[in-house]
């Protein structure tokens, strides 16, 4: 998921169960109509490919290192605001239907997704 700096969704993609979502993070962040400032990442999204790709776009990346990698600058008063996806993804699941995943199909599920986060886009 990507969110704007307001905690609000702006694209999705669903993964497989047990794939990584490293893959799918770079068409979700070339789906984006602009180029962001910062691309804001867990240590999951750790990745040189990943890093070079968004600084290629035009954006910085705040992705911290691994501990098995070499360290780079990850800015501490920018990579604090990584809790906005995590607050995004708490208000979705307020949804039972997001909580439990109720829908079995991959596009059931994103059109329930897709409705919740309209509805957060209007109340927030």
């Amino acid at each position: 998921m990507i969110a704007d700096a307001l905690g609000r969704a702006i694209a999705f993609r669903i993964a497989p169960g047990q794939a990584h979502e490293l893959p799918d993070a770079i068409p979700l962040l070339d789906s984006l109509p602009g180029v962001p400032t910062w691309v804001v990442a867990d240590r999951g999204y750790s990745s040189h490919s990943f890093r070079e790709h968004i600084w290629s776009i035009g954006a910085k990346p705040a992705i911290p290192a691994k501990s098995n990698e070499a360290p780079v600058a990850c800015p501490d008063w920018i990579y604090n605001n990584r809790n906005v996806v995590e607050q995004l993804w708490a208000r979705l699941k307020e949804w039972r239907a997001i909580a439990i995943r109720y829908e079995k199909t991959a596009s059931s599920f994103m059109g329930v997704l897709c409705l919740a986060a309209a509805i957060d886009w209007i109340k927030y």
